[in-house]
This record gives C-alpha cells, structure tokens and sequence, in this order.
C-alpha cells in the first residue's frame, strides 16, 4: 500500500525539500587543505523547523561516511523509509523541531548532490575523477560554513554528528570557537589509528582491483566497480557491527538448507546479509567518492595539527556533550576518553557518558532511550544558557 503522510507517525517532520546552495568561483574559489582549489561549490542541504527571529536556535547535523543531507522526514508522500537519523528529529523528538532550526548537508568529496569527484568539472566539461582535489575534514567544514553564513546565522546553537560526523563537530569547534556553543561528538575520535587506518586502505584496494574501476574514469566507459565497491561496504558494514550483535543476528545459522554446500555459494545467513548491505550501497554511492572521504578520515589528526591534543582545545569556547558505546570497537570508548581528558586538561566545560549497548558502532544510528533523552536534556540547557546572555 502507497505511504501517505496520514500514515508517518504523528512526530514526523513530514515532507522535507532538498536545496542546493552555491559558492566560489574560479576567481574567488575554495581554498583547500591539500594547496588547491575547488570552484564553483555546491553543497546539498536539508532543513527543517524553524529558524528564531534572533537566529539562535540552529543546529547543524553532521552526517557520517556513507550518509547524506536527508536527516529526517520524507521526500515524498510515497516514500516509506525516512531520513537516516529520523528517531531524532522531529515534533518533540531530541532535535525538536518546534524549538530548533535544524540543518544537514552532504560533505564536499560526496556524490548526494554536493561537488565531488563525479561533478562535472566546469574546466574541462567531464566528470572530475580523480582530478577532483583531495579534501579533509577541515575542508568540509570551511565549505560548511560558507552554507551557514548563506542562511544568516552568526552563531550555532550545536553541531552534532556520529563517527566522520564527530570528528566534523570537532573541527568545528576548534576552527570557529566563537560561532559553536555546544557541540555533541558521538562515536567518534581525535585521530584515527593504525587500524582504523588499515581498514579504510583494505576497502579503497578492493575497489581500485575492480577492473571497471578504470583507473577512476569509470564513467567515461559506461561502467562502475560494483564488485569493488561492494566488497569495500561489506568490509565496513562488519566494523560497524560488534561480535555480539552478528552472533545475535546470525550465529552460525545456514541460509535456506540444513547442509554445507561444499561449493562458493551462500551457506551462512551472514554472508547473505554482507551481500545484501554491498548490493543495495553500490545502487546509492559513487566509488570514487568512498575513496575520497575515508582518506579524509584518515587525514584527520587534531593532534598533529595542533602539536597536542591540550593545544587543540585550548581555544574553545564549547560546551560538549561526548557519548561513546560499549560494544563500539571501530571508535572505542578510549578514544571518547582521550576527548574527554584534553578538554578536562583545559578545564573546559564537558560531559562524558559511556552508554551500554550490543549493536557496535552503528548505536547511534539506533533508537537509544537513554541517547535521547542525554541529548535533549543538554539541549534544553544550553539554549537555557544561550539566551540568558
């Protein structure tokens, strides 16, 4: 039966527009971390709620590696599956919409309606590939505050996100201290390590040994690495997970036959699923655009740009909310912790929870009672704070 709005639940924001905005130019383009630039440059945005008369009551939404500018809410009426962190924003929901603006683009380097790799490249008329520049983190957000200047707003009243999106939240309160008053990092860390490092490289090599990846002109030929691609999200999708989640969800349980096979094909109900999750990703992401953003996340390391991780918080003005989750192991909780300490170290005004689940890194993505309320709570307290100024 075709969804109808009737039939979303009564909290929903309902039908949200997608915008694109525009900046730079090839006179006044972006500039880039790596020495180069990038212009013109559109970013792909979403809002919903409603801006105050005072314009304090933004927040914007930082999504993480695979997500895009659709937060909450639906496009259509015939659409049946909602924005990506819809559970927490909405009518009374954590991000309330009857009391704060809420915003989320798609990162520059993406392929959800903001300049990447497969953009067209106004130089030459063809897709960039891999002319398209290296971006990092701090890119993303200079490009991001280019969107929040756009919309008038001086000061936010938080900026959020798991995983890449925390690490974006970081950035942003270190690189424009006087324009964040809170800031929410969930699952997330300072730097990434060898591993976390080594994960993203193993995903990056299996889409550059898809034939069709073609050196990364692929759509020049017509073609896409779907096999690459695929295998570089199943590889992912289990760092996501945590042990006890995929014995919860799979054991050892076979997929449709009571026996081995003793061939290649599918045996076990996981390696179905894996399948599945490298499928339907390949049908909604450009592969080039993987390759650039986990080496965005990996270029990310507060401590070495800043000399130490005390220097790096030294300046803010943020107040923070820092969550972690116990089953997380692609961002432990020691790396929350790591967070924590340096701004402790610089008596900044911060608050830690460890929060227990057995779903792995994916929690946030997940309704989580005690998540929510933690982040409505800190809300209500700072937009408290803010306007008593």
């Amino acid at each position: 039966m075709t969804s109808t709005p009737t039939e979303w639940p009564r909290d929903s924001v309902g039908i949200v527009k997608e915008e694109s905005f525009t900046f730079g130019s090839p006179e006044s383009p972006l500039a880039l971390t790596c020495g180069r630039t990038l212009g013109p440059v559109t970013l792909a945005y979403e809002t919903c709620g409603e801006l105050s008369p005072e314009k304090d009551n933004a927040i914007l939404i930082l999504h993480a590696l695979s997500g895009d500018a659709h937060v909450a809410g639906y496009h259509t009426p015939e659409d049946r599956k909602p924005g990506w962190w819809d559970f927490m924003v909405g009518h009374g929901r954590p991000f309330d919409v009857d009391k704060y603006f809420v915003i989320c683009s798609n990162v520059i380097g993406g392929c959800k309606g903001s300049t990447g790799p497969s953009s067209i490249n106004p130089q030459t008329g063809k897709p960039y590939n891999l002319d398209f520049p290296m971006v990092t983190i701090a890119d993303m957000v200079n490009a991001q505050k280019h969107l929040i200047d756009h919309l008038g707003i001086r000061r936010l009243l938080c900026v959020t996100g798991g995983s890449m999106g925390g690490m974006q939240a970081l950035q942003w309160s270190i690189a424009c201290p006087e324009r964040v008053a809170s800031a929410i990092p969930i699952a997330t860390t300072c730097r990434q390590n060898a591993m976390q490092i080594g994960w993203d490289e193993v995903g990056r090599q299996a889409i550059y040994a898809d034939a069709d990846w073609c050196n990364g002109a692929y759509l020049l030929h017509n073609k896409r690495p779907v096999k690459g691609l695929a295998a570089a999200r199943m590889l992912a999708h289990i760092t996501y997970l945590s042990a006890e989640s995929m014995q919860r969800k799979f054991g050892r349980r076979l997929r449709e036959k009571e026996n081995y096979g003793y061939d290649f094909g599918l045996d076990f109900e996981v390696e179905s699923y894996l399948r599945h999750q490298g499928e339907i990703f390949v049908n909604r992401f450009d592969a080039n655009s993987y390759l650039y953003i986990t080496k965005a996340l990996d270029y990310f390391d507060l401590e070495r740009d800043h000399g130490s991780l005390r220097n790096a918080f030294e300046n803010v003005l943020t107040r923070y909310l820092v969550l972690s989750f116990t089953s997380d192991w692609l961002y432990p909780t020691a790396q929350s912790l790591e967070l924590v300490h340096a701004l402790q170290n610089n008596r900044k005004r911060v608050r830690f929870r460890e929060l227990e689940t057995w779903y792995g890194h994916d929690s946030f993505l997940l309704p989580n009672a005690e998540m929510m309320a933690l982040v409505s709570d800190f809300l209500a307290t700072v937009q408290q704070e803010v306007r008593k100024v």
